[in-house]
This record gives structure tokens, sequence and C-alpha cells, in this order.
């Protein structure tokens, strides 16, 4: 007899042989499940999905330099890709500038260098702002990249209500996932509010925060986990945004989230479909909200890089593919499929292009998309999509139970779920109980391998040249009252957008701005309390 403990998700729900009508009898379809379109959208949010319109293919691309990286958009383009997703390096999340001795060997290595607007522009050149949406991963200094976003927009004449894209401005993962946080816990709150009351004022076709379970999957919890945790920050974020003044239906629509997608593709889907219904639920019931737009869960979906091998990379084409369909199948609203040689290095052009062509042949060949939610109706699946939400929704009673996220976070609760998650899943990758092709079952001989890209070692040189060449050219007393402006407003309680905004178009730098916040707000350490 097959050992049973073999068939569960990465959730540990037992999955049954076989699925009969007996086992969604008591699921109200009208209710629970409905028409793709209608209240609680667990079949999607539109009501014909993407016989209308296709999901965004929006690739993750940005290293080295503003220029090779706006090559690499241009790129993208031409092959056909419809949204931009910028990648930025380590100094930049983190407010250092590249000459900053903290910045050293870091420069232009995970993501594109970003010091100034004169960087900014770079990247942006030739991309028309009115018409590609953009979409930034940048968290502790999202307000910093969103304002030079903003003012190239200005120079190149688009009026910002043009603007669409996402700026991700979700501090909270960092703290239990992934760790570039600069400022303590209330500050940041104030920054993420910021933008959402300015975004929610001046840039209504803008993301103000796109909530992310991505990272914290990515740290080694489960699928169940990635909602509930994903919802329990997205939480603090309405509350606090109410709190500012703000009604429920002047914020909720622009509200995005961001998931990962992994290799249980009938958990996967599954996932999507509960977490849609979850959301317009908590909307309606929790905090009233009326318009329809508030209750719809908008996501971006990405492959699971913590699910590529080094081994054998050519088989991560396979894994992505499965991914990519997954979250079709789940109604993503933009999808980024990772390339087979990320588990090496950045991807190299030719890697780049094959992902983004798994996305057209799933979206032009497969016919998948010509029906809205293809695999609803399915026994299996809508009893999986019923039992995720509900065990979502018994996480986040404990989290509410202690408080709310943030006191979860403080007293570790949930870096204790996910390290205890990512335990669990290494001990049966060590068993051999759960299997990874090429990785634990399946080896060859390691051969040569796949070309891979490799980074220019002038990157950081050149960008502290540049640097030079700016502080030798600005107007240096123009910067220095825009940042007196910007550390009075620090001290007070006004929003820091316009202050960063006027900053930011006097030239000073990523760096500078985030220093004198920095000055005003501290730094999070941590070893100490989180609030």
């Amino acid at each position: 007899m097959p050992d049973p403990r073999k068939f569960l998700t990465s959730s540990n729900i037992p999955l049954r042989a076989v699925y009969r009508p007996r086992d969604v009898e008591d699921i109200d379809y009208l209710a629970d499940v409905g028409d793709p379109g209608q209240f609680p959208f667990t079949r999607g949010i539109h009501a014909e999905m993407y016989r209308t319109r296709r999901w965004t293919m929006r690739q993750y691309a940005g290293f080295g330099t503003a220029a090779e990286t706006n090559a690499r958009f241009h790129y993208l383009l031409a092959q056909g890709q419809t949204g931009l997703s910028v990648a930025f390096d380590l100094p930049t999340q983190m407010g250092l500038d590249s000459d900053d001795p903290q910045a050293l060997g870091e420069v232009g290595r995970v993501g594109v260098a970003i010091d100034s607007i004169r960087d900014m522009e770079r990247l942006l050149q030739g991309i028309p702002l009115d018409r590609i949406s953009l979409s930034m991963t940048i968290n502790a200094t999202a307000p910093i990249l969103l304002a030079m976003v903003m003012a190239i927009a200005r120079r190149q004449g688009v009026d910002a209500k043009l603007l669409s894209g996402t700026v991700q401005n979700d501090i909270l993962k960092e703290y239990v996932a992934r760790g570039t946080y600069i400022y303590p816990v209330i500050p940041s709150m104030r920054l993420v509010t910021d933008v959402i009351s300015y975004c929610t004022r001046w840039l209504p076709g803008w993301n103000p925060i796109s909530i992310s379970g991505y990272h914290m999957r990515e740290a080694g919890c489960s699928a169940v986990q990635e909602i509930a945790f994903t919802f329990a920050n997205a939480l603090a974020y309405v509350e606090a945004a109410l709190k500012t003044g703000l009604g429920v239906d002047d914020f909720a629509p622009r509200l995005s989230f961001f998931f990962s997608v992994h290799n249980h593709f009938l958990e996967e889907v599954a996932k999507f479909r509960a977490a849609r219904r979850l959301w317009a639920k908590t909307m309606r019931l929790r905090y009233g909200a009326q318009d329809p737009r508030s209750l719809r869960l908008r996501f971006h979906a990405q492959t699971a890089g913590s699910t590529l091998t080094a081994q054998q990379p050519d088989v991560n084409l396979v894994r992505v593919s499965l991914q990519a369909l997954a979250a079709v199948f789940g109604g993503a609203q933009s999808l980024h499929t990772n390339s087979r040689d990320e588990a090496l290095g950045l991807p190299t052009e030719v890697s780049a292009q094959l992902a983004l062509r798994t996305q057209q042949v799933i979206a032009f060949e497969s016919g998948v998309a010509d029906v809205a939610d293809p695999l609803g109706g399915s026994y299996a699946l809508e009893a999986l999509t019923r039992e995720i939400e509900d065990r979502s929704r018994d996480y986040l009673d404990r989290i509410e139970a202690k408080g709310g996220m943030l006191h979860a976070i403080e007293e570790g609760f949930v870096h204790r779920e996910i390290q205890q998650a990512a335990y669990e899943h290494h001990g049966r990758l060590e068993s051999g109980e759960e299997i990874v092709v090429g990785l634990n079952r399946f080896r060859v001989p390691e051969d040569a391998g796949i070309p891979v890209h490799c980074l220019d070692a002038s990157v950081e040189s050149g960008q502290i040249a540049d640097l030079g060449q700016l502080r030798l050219q600005r107007d240096a007393v123009q910067v220095t009252q825009a940042l007196e402006r910007l550390d009075e407003v620090a001290r007070g309680s006004g929003s820091l957008m316009p202050a960063i905004l006027e900053a930011v178009e006097a030239e000073a730098t990523v760096g500078e701005i985030a220093g004198r916040l920095r000055d005003v707000f501290g730094e999070h350490r941590e070893a100490a309390p989180l609030v």
C-alpha cells in the first residue's frame, strides 16, 4: 500500500485518490463560487478574464548600470513583453549611494544601481510612461524611487494621472522574510501610508503598494501561510491607511498583491481562488467596502525562484512552464516567468527571451486563456480551494488574537512559523520523501552547463565617478535647502512625499535622502523590539 503521508500538499493538506460530488456537497456554489466577475470572485475578477485581455507579461529585469538595464528593457519590449518590472541593487534598496563604503562589492549586482534622478532618466530613456506600465520591487526607499519616476514623467510631459504601474512598498514582510528594511516599524509605516495617500490623490492609475507573499514563500512558508501572512500584512496597511482619514473605498481599489507560484499545480491554482474569495469577504464584512473594485484581489505572480536548480538547469524550463500554467489557471493579472539560468546567475538575453516565450505559448497557443476559470467545478479543486481558505482564515484568527500583525511580528510568531515550515521542507528533501529532479533523484554527472551572464567589474567604479560628477555639477545650495525641508517635515507629521519629490528634483541622491530620514527616524536593529 502506498504511504498516505506522501500525498500531502506544501500546507500538509492530505489529498484523496478520488474526489466525488459528496466531497463538495456542502459548498454553496452560488455564494462561495459564483461566476467570474461576481462576488466573491472565486473564479476571477473579470467576467471573461483573458478572453478580452491577456495578463500583463511583466518580466523582472535589472543589473549593472541604468543604461545596461534600459537596453534589456527595450530588448524585452521588442520581444513582445507588455510591462516592465525593475530590479534594484542592494545599495539602492538599503538607501546607500554607490560610493558608500557599505556598498562596496554590491553595486549593480542583483539589480540596477540608481543613485539619482540622472540614473532614473537613463533607465527610462525612450520608455513612454503614459503607455508602458512600470513595476518597481522596492520597499524601504520606495517613496524616493517613486518620486524619481514622477519627476521623469514631468520631464517627458506626461501627466501623473496617466502613469500606470506599481511600487512594492511592502515593508512589513522585510522584517520577517527579506531584510531590506532601514527604519523602525512606526516611521516605516508612516512612509507606506504617505505613499498610499499621495497616490490616491495624485496618481489614480498607480498601485501604491504590492503586498507580497512571494518573499515569505521563498523563505520557506507554505501556500496557506503565504495567503495568511500576506493578508495579515495587508490588513495592517488597511488599518494604517484608515487612521490617516482615508475611506476604505478611497484606496482599496488600488491595493495590489504579489504571490509566488510553486510546483504543486492543484494547490497553487486553488490558492489563488481561495485568496480572492477570502479577500472579497474580508473587505466587505470587516471594512464595509462598497466599491466592487475594493473587493477584487488583483495580483502579480512570479514563478518560484527557490524551486530552480543549478543542476540540469534546462529542467527549470519545465518547472517554470508548469508554474506559469498554474498562475494562468489561477487568474493572475500579471506574470513573471523565471529564466532557466537564475540558479546560476542573472539571466542571459537568450534565457530571458525563452522565459517570455513560455508565457506567449500559454497565452496564444494552448487555448487555456479562452475560458474563464477552466478548472472551476472540479471536485478536487473546489474541495482544495475551500480547505485552503479555511486554514488561511484560522491563521488570520490566530494573528488577530495576538493583537494583529505588528504584534505577531514583534513576538517572532511569523518568523518562527516560516522557519518551521522551511525546516520541515528541508527534512523531506534530505530524506528523499520529496523529490526534486536532478537534486536528490535522477542526477547526472556535472557537465559544462549553459552560458551565464557576467557582470562588468567596471560598473561600480563608473557609478562612483558619475556620482562625483553629479555633486560637482548640481546646485549644492538647492540640494541643502531641499534636504533641510525634508528634515523639517520628517520631524513633524505632514506627508513626506512632496518634500522627497522636491529633493529628488534638486538632484539629491538616494543615500542623501535616506540618510536624512535615518537621522530623524533612526535605524531598525533586528535584536530590538519592532514596535
